[in-house]
């Protein structure tokens, strides 16, 4: 499957079940752990539990226009799709991101037992139980799970706009700066 059809089914079939409920630090690397849930192309009936973190890096007032760079993104089979095409590719449509260092750890890759609505339900009791804040919970295709979490990422960086703009006026604004 090419690039924009793997784009347009993370599109159509990602669901963020869960965002983080914490903010995105404003002045120092905020660490987003994530579970991603994708029914299993291997094991038919069963779930791909993928768990890891997105590091972003400090924003900052002064940056290079639209310049973000992507680590822990890989797409296999697609060696000509790098950092470049991969902007190029959101930015063609329409789709603009701060200039951040985003790097994603993926911690583990585990198999649930059972449907996906199954491993939604599991997991969405553990996070509660725990009373997880920080971390979010994605359902999305396996084959792209990358444009999932990317889909994920930018849901928590529009969420938190406002907030930041505030946050770094009232930093920038105090006396002592």
């Amino acid at each position: 499957m090419d690039i924009e059809a793997l784009w347009n089914k993370a599109l159509k079939e990602t669901e963020i079940l869960r965002s983080r409920i914490q903010a995105l630090k404003v002045f120092s690397e905020t660490r987003v752990p994530y579970i991603l849930l994708s029914e299993s192309s291997v094991n038919l009936g069963d779930t791909v539990v993928r768990r890891g973190e997105v590091v972003i890096e400090k924003p900052s007032l002064v940056v290079p226009p639209l310049n973000p760079f992507f680590e822990g993104f890989d797409f296999d089979g697609e060696e000509k799709f790098n950092d470049n095409n991969f902007i190029n590719f959101l930015l063609i449509r329409g789709i603009t991101l701060p200039s951040f260092h985003y790097d994603n750890k993926t911690h583990s890759l585990d198999i649930f037992e059972g449907k996906l609505s199954g491993a939604i339900k599991n997991y969405q009791k553990i996070l509660q139980e725990q009373e997880n804040t920080h971390s979010g919970l994605i359902a999305g295709p396996e084959d792209c799970w990358q444009f999932s979490l990317l889909i994920f990422i930018c849901a928590q960086i529009a969420r938190n706009a406002d907030n930041d703009i505030r946050k770094l006026l009232e930093k920038y604004h105090e006396p002592n700066n």
